[in-house]
């Protein structure tokens, strides 16, 4: 079942049912135009003297219920202890998690608040007038702070995945085209080395596992950022989100041609985002020197993401410039996303020579 079909399932069949199960008589429900590599579809609600609110339908069978529930009780377990996030709507019938079958096939339906405030992008990448854009560096630190210190004490009624669920050798082996030996070989030996590292309390838990500004919302009166989206969010090292953040700053800077400057860009912003972090909770030392190790784990991340998107879609396997690009770091141990490396462009950021599987 692909996109298109669940849309027209849904106009016809799904929204009645789930207006009634979530009360959202007299809402305008609008579709929000799907991005590469989405899973779900994703609905505005809204209506006049109400807050407006986001349906999301998920229909692969990539997941379970079991993950389902896993994600909306912790979102609910992050809100009800102040996290910054969109809190997930309870049906009519008080459940967090709807499902609806049609045909034999399972949907599982979600209702989130809508988050207050606009993407960066929706404002044209400006921050907010007044405020210096350290405030943004530091605000993202410090929201994701309080999110692991929260995810510090949380034990689940309903597990989530583990980071080793999906990210394993078996996996890498059965994903990855045998066209690129030498890629398989570096990505196993970096899931080794992630074997080896500590996995306590304060280090592993619960984490977002895609923490951008694609899914989060500034509000610009007062530069608070309110996060949602946790679709991906799996038991694995804080590090991880850390080194999102780290990999979120190199856009202010890419098309700086001198790689010192970018450097000290770098650092500066690092710098500032835990100085936000640090004001929610702790971070050992011996995790911070791991950073460009996690940034790895991100190229990682994004690699098998692109293959994976390739095969859901039933697209032909290919690189361009953007994978090949991801590529080159790996099979290469280029650290830090190859961001002062020769291999960096800022003529052309983040691109290589396309790889002919």
């Amino acid at each position: 079942m692909n996109f298109n079909e669940v849309v027209s399932i849904g106009d016809t069949y799904l929204l009645p049912l789930i207006s009634e199960l979530y009360g959202l008589e007299g809402y305008e429900i609008q579709l929000i135009p799907p991005h590469d590599g989405g899973r779900n579809v994703v609905y505005t609600c809204e209506k006049e003297g109400a807050n407006a609110k986001i349906l999301r339908i998920a229909f692969l069978p990539d997941r379970s219920r079991e993950d389902f529930l896993g994600e909306v009780e912790y979102v609910r377990y992050l809100f009800e202890h102040g996290g910054s996030v969109s809190n997930v709507i309870s049906s009519r019938k008080k459940k967090l998690l709807e499902e609806i079958t049609y045909n034999n096939h399972t949907f599982f339906i979600c209702l989130f608040e809508k988050a207050t405030g606009k993407m960066l992008v929706e404002n044209h990448y400006r921050y907010r007038d007044g405020a210096p854009i350290t405030e943004y560096f530091y605000n993202c630190g410090k929201v994701l702070g309080k999110l692991h210190h929260i995810s510090k004490g949380y034990t689940p009624v309903h597990r989530r995945h583990h980071f080793f669920d999906k990210f394993n050798a078996e996996y890498i082996d059965k994903l990855i085209p045998e066209s690129l030996p030498q890629l398989k070989e570096k990505l196993v030996e970096l899931l080794n080395t992630l074997q080896g590292l500590d996995r306590n309390q304060e280090t592993f838990g619960m984490i977002h596992f895609d923490y951008n500004d694609g899914n989060y919302s500034i509000d610009f009166d007062t530069g608070q950022i309110n996060v949602y989206d946790f679709d991906n969010s799996c038991f694995g090292w804080y590090m991880f989100d850390l080194a999102s953040v780290w990999g979120n700053g190199v856009g202010w800077i890419q098309f700086e041609p001198d790689a010192g400057k970018r450097k000290k860009f770098m650092d500066d912003y690092f710098e500032t985002v835990l100085a936000g972090y640090r004001s929610e909770t702790t971070i050992e030392d011996s995790m911070l020197d791991q950073l460009s190790l996690f940034i790895q784990v991100g190229v990682m991340e994004n690699i098998v993401d692109a293959f994976e998107v390739m095969q859901n879609n039933g697209e032909e396997l290919e690189c361009d410039e953007g994978l090949s690009y991801l590529i080159r770091c790996m099979e290469d141990d280029i650290p830090y996303e190859g961001f002062f490396h020769d291999i960096y462009s800022c003529e052309e950021p983040f691109e290589y020579e396309e790889r002919k599987l």
